[in-house]
């Protein structure tokens, strides 16, 4: 196979965007946020700044920071824009957030060029015509094609011929794999692998009996570029879900309960928007200092109303932080609904009450008719006159939230 695919991502994108609107802060460090960083150019990065972290520990390592409020719809309009260029050159487009893209130019080769030279052609074109920088890869698989671009930043391009391919990966950190965060990589660590390559030659056994089943058959497969996944124009939605950085804040109810109905809000609005709910809640839980711990309860039929939800990732969470009590601070909360189901499908009634301990009770008013009722009304006002016309009391009136609601729309996963 040759290398066809391509791997498109817009360079500090949220920062680029920043500097590209007021050229006065170029060659500047600056962060996206305030109490929280959203995002940091690389001038910031270069001091350690790094997004989800708090304002203050930003301006400790970086004191010349800049912080701006963010032009969230910019972000929208540019991102949109530049993945609109790499689709001019190819209908195999897979979108996999806001400023970054899967490309497959096997098709394509004849009207523009090799994948090298269309994969140059996009750079110059989001250069010239957006005024952005974008770094891309190539590879005969997506993993290695996301790889690559990560090797290209800022603004470069790499192509890993298929010749080479297990020298060019081999010698790479481990960290640069898609599914390998800071407590993997610290696991990995305590073992003496730092490289792909040192993960390759780990028996499988080894691997998966220090990472799990799952998450090591997976690793061991792509430490040898073993990736079949193809590129997916339309996605059917398995899950909806959303996050909120919250700095270093005290596990206080003050704290995530505002953050967990706020994001609940979210989740079910989008869900509704797409006549869709859900039978399985995740919540994630990350501590300050990165270790995230998931919990998640299953139920027979979907959880039908945004009050539902809160209770359930409320309850969750709960149980998290009573399991580490040892974690004073937490840095970051999602929720993640799963196992999704058309609304004509939903019953009102949920069996949450039993033997299984796993299934926390909450208040049936939550699955009432009325509450049902209530969010359909709260959904047409939000659409007459905006998000911000209307909003359940327990949000509206909580604790100001550190990530801007805008930013939080970009952030969160598509349907």
């Amino acid at each position: 196979m040759d290398a066809t695919i391509l791997h498109a991502d817009l360079d500090a994108f949220y920062a680029s965007v920043e500097q590209l609107l007021n050229p006065s802060l170029k060659g500047l460090p600056i962060a996206v946020g305030g109490g929280v960083v959203l995002a940091a150019s690389y001038e910031a990065k270069a001091f350690g700044v790094q997004s989800g972290m708090s304002g203050r520990r930003a301006r400790e390592l970086c004191p010349r920071l800049i912080f701006v409020s963010g032009h969230f719809k910019e972000y929208q309009r540019l991102g949109d824009a530049a993945i609109e260029i790499v689709g001019d050159f190819t209908p195999a487009v897979e979108r996999i957030s806001i400023d970054e893209a899967f490309a497959d130019v096997m098709g394509c080769t004849h009207l523009f060029g090799s994948p090298a030279e269309i994969a140059r052609t996009i750079r110059h074109r989001v250069r010239v015509e957006l005024g952005l920088p974008i770094s891309v890869g190539v590879a005969r698989t997506k993993h290695l094609a996301k790889i690559a671009s990560q090797v290209a930043k800022p603004d470069g391009l790499v192509v890993v011929d298929p010749s080479s391919e297990r020298e060019f990966l081999h010698d790479l950190p481990v960290e640069l794999m898609w599914g390998v965060g800071p407590v993997t990589k610290a696991r990995l660590a305590e073992v003496g692998v730092r490289t792909i390559g040192q993960l390759a030659k780990m028996p499988g056994r080894s691997l998966q009996g220090l990472l799990g089943s799952a998450a090591g058959e997976k690793l061991s497969a792509l430490s040898w570029n073993r990736d079949p996944r193809e590129i997916k124009t339309h996605r059917r939605a398995r899950s909806a879900g959303a996050q909120s950085a919250l700095g270093t804040q005290p596990a206080q109810e003050s704290i995530f309960l505002p953050a967990l109905r706020h994001l609940a809000d979210r989740i079910s609005a989008r869900l509704r928007a797409k006549s869709l709910s859900g039978r399985t809640v995740t919540v994630r839980v990350r501590f300050a200092d990165l270790r995230a711990v998931t919990r998640s309860v299953t139920f027979d039929t979907p959880v039908p109303t945004s009050a539902a939800l809160a209770q359930i990732a409320e309850g969750l969470v709960r149980a998290v932080l009573a399991e580490y009590r040892h974690e004073p601070k937490i840095s970051l909360l999602g929720i993640r609904v799963s196992h999704l189901a058309k609304e004509s499908q939903v019953q009102l009634a949920l069996p949450l009450e039993g033997d299984d301990k796993s299934r926390r009770r909450f208040d049936r008013s939550a699955l009432s008719a009325m509450h049902c009722a209530a969010d359909r009304a709260v959904d047409t006002i939000r659409e007459r006159f905006g998000w911000s016309a209307i909003g359940y009391g327990s949000v509206v009136l909580g604790s100001r939230h550190a990530v801007p609601d805008e930013f939080r729309e970009l952030a969160e996963q598509e349907l």
